[in-house]
């Protein structure tokens, strides 16, 4: 196990050294940050938890959890097409990077602003947001690389609108600067680290620890909070016993572990902190059943994420509530992209039922933002079922 530990380690190190937007499209830096003032404190509101799962096709679908136990975010779906006008502003008033976006995109924003939690564009790359406190440090500002400075809250539609798959994130990393953006409320920046995953099946992690940019492979396609990501690819090896004990298991087998069912499951730590989620969903990804197609995976993806969804109190313990008005759940919403046949699906805490946007119904040569709401009404469509009547 040490031997184990040791190499993952060391293969991880290596890894690591390889104007105003028009209309109602706001600066995506100054919107975001109105999500974290709103929210305090915040810290023991977030618990979002992402799985991959892979189709016997080929499909790729990534699916997550958005828990927020302080108050509802009144997401929205946002539909930005291309060619579409995006500037950021820094934190001395400076304008950073700009740009028209080069691939259309679907995301799910909050507080009815343009900024996104998660998103795919139109080739298939998926990008999201998960709350990373405690460990996300970012780049010092130099107002002398203004124009290649990106917010931390505006990175993921940048990657989005511009680049195709993880390669290309990982080329467009090395030539920005990303920044943090102060907030009041929280006392600093909002702490995040950032997911990514492309059709091939390729994941990413993109973390910031000590002002570097550091992007760590995500060979189990899973991801929670804080600690950094490698500290949770380390810790799996503790659980190895839970496939069965292999006193010489090597890290590069990493990929091949699996949980089993049932009392082979007997020590998987149940509790909602980061890392005992992060286990529980590496072991039921791996257990998930065989899927055909991208349709009965999304299936499957929401199955699994069923047993992540927390109540309003246990999210939002020790004196996190803001306003919980009107929520039923912490999971607020769970959203799940088919990287391969372009949809995406999505449930809510106020409608269980699965709905979908099919990229393919889209018009991304639009000139303007399209905005709709997760839920027409707030209220479950529920089915009454009535017998046949005699005769």
């Amino acid at each position: 196990m040490k031997s184990a530990f040791h190499a993952l380690s060391r293969q991880q190190t290596e890894a690591r050294h390889k104007a105003k937007p028009r209309h109602q499209f706001k600066a995506l830096c100054a919107a975001m940050a109105l999500v974290f003032a709103a929210a305090v404190p915040v810290q023991t509101a977030t618990a979002c938890t992402g799985v991959t799962l892979v189709a016997d096709d080929g499909a790729v679908i990534f699916a997550r959890t958005e828990e927020w136990g302080t108050f509802d975010l009144n997401s929205r779906i946002t539909i930005v097409p291309r060619g579409y006008q995006i500037n950021t502003d820094l934190p001395d008033g400076k304008k950073g990077m700009s740009w028209k976006t080069k691939y259309g995109l679907v995301g799910v924003d909050a507080l009815n602003k343009d900024l996104f939690i998660d998103g795919m564009n139109e080739k298939g790359l998926t990008a999201n947001l998960f709350y990373h406190e405690g460990f996300a440090e970012y780049a010092k500002y130099d107002p002398a690389k203004a124009d290649s400075s990106v917010p931390i809250l505006a990175l993921a539609p940048y990657l989005l609108t511009n680049f195709a798959n993880t390669d290309e994130v990982r080329a467009a990393l090395e030539k920005i600067q990303v920044v943090g953006v102060h907030v009041d409320a929280i006392g600093g920046v909002p702490p995040v680290h950032i997911f990514l995953t492309d059709p091939r099946g390729k994941a990413i992690v993109v973390e910031f620890t000590k002002g570097v940019t550091t992007v760590h492979e995500a060979p189990l396609g899973v991801v929670t909070n804080g600690p950094n990501y490698d500290w949770h690819m380390n810790n799996l090896l503790n659980y190895v016993n839970l496939d069965e004990p292999l006193p010489h298991r090597q890290a590069k087998d990493i990929k091949a572990i699996k949980f089993g069912a049932g009392a082979r499951l007997y020590g998987l730590p149940g509790d909602l902190t980061s890392p005992s989620r992060f286990l529980r969903a590496a072991a039921y990804a791996s257990t998930a059943r065989k899927t055909a197609d991208g349709d009965e995976t999304l299936y499957e993806a929401f199955r699994v994420l069923d047993n992540f969804n927390l109540t309003v109190g246990t999210a939002a313990e020790g004196g996190g509530e803001v306003n919980q008005k009107g929520m039923r759940s912490s999971t607020i919403w769970t959203t799940a992209y088919d990287t391969k046949n372009l949809v995406m699906h999505y449930h809510t805490m106020h409608n269980r039922r699965v709905r979908e946007v099919d990229f393919n119904n889209l018009d991304f040569n639009a000139k303007e933002v399209v905005r709709l709401p997760l839920d027409k009404e707030k209220s479950q469509d529920i089915e009454q079922l009535f017998p046949p009547k005699n005769g």
